[in-house]
């Protein structure tokens, strides 16, 4: 093949359409908001700021509560925290939050039940340590664990140290707040039960 035609092949390839299709463009994550000064401190231990950014609830006899002031997170959202007890046996990290736009809270409880269960309160009335989010697992003292929270549709789903331990499908369930003084931190709120506890890191965003 002379050279002339070598170059109309050539030219002939390179004006073929590509069978190569184009990789679809990554979706953008909304931007974390963080969640670090509209606290107050509705019962319970002291809360104090031993760092800019982190919030301590102290130990109290029993609830020790803040509640956020600002604008809580609209669904469906995700929350990033991390938290770690300091002293007490009970839950070091009880995170109220919105479960649905008519209104529901759950409490996503952290170490309660004598130190080791992890649940929602409450799901058809039964709490964290009755119901199908039960788990159960050991913490250490000041040790910090990462913890996210995501609600997405019917779907609350949660971790920690990257283990999923939520996947619940919340389609005809009642959820609700375990009666008692945890409504003090509705709709949007931090408690421990006898334990000072401590939170940093805390951010939210909207899906």
């Amino acid at each position: 093949m002379n050279r002339r035609n070598w170059i109309h092949l050539a030219l002939a390839a390179g004006a073929a359409p590509s069978c190569r299709k184009e990789a679809p463009p990554v979706a953008k994550q909304p931007a974390w908001l963080p969640l670090a000064d509209s606290w107050q401190h509705v019962m319970g231990g002291e809360l104090t700021r031993p760092q800019p950014g982190s919030l301590r609830l102290n130990w109290g006899e029993a609830l020790s509560a803040i509640r956020w002031t600002g604008n809580p997170p609209t669904l469906p959202f995700e929350i990033e925290l991390q938290a770690r007890r300091l002293d007490g046996t009970d839950f070091f990290c009880g995170l109220t939050f919105p479960a649905r736009s008519t209104g529901e809270c759950l409490t996503w409880v952290v170490g309660g039940w004598g130190g080791g269960t992890v649940g929602l309160s409450s799901i058809d009335d039964l709490d964290a340590a009755a119901n199908e989010t039960t788990k159960h697992r050991s913490f250490e003292k000041e040790h910090w664990y990462s913890l996210r929270l995501r609600r997405a549709g019917e779907r609350i789903e949660a971790w920690i140290d990257g283990e999923q331990v939520i996947d619940l499908e919340t389609t005809g369930r009642k959820l609700s707040l375990r009666p008692g003084p945890i409504d003090i931190c509705a709709p949007f709120g931090l408690a421990t039960w006898q334990s000072s506890g401590e939170f940093k890191g805390l951010q939210w965003r909207p899906l």
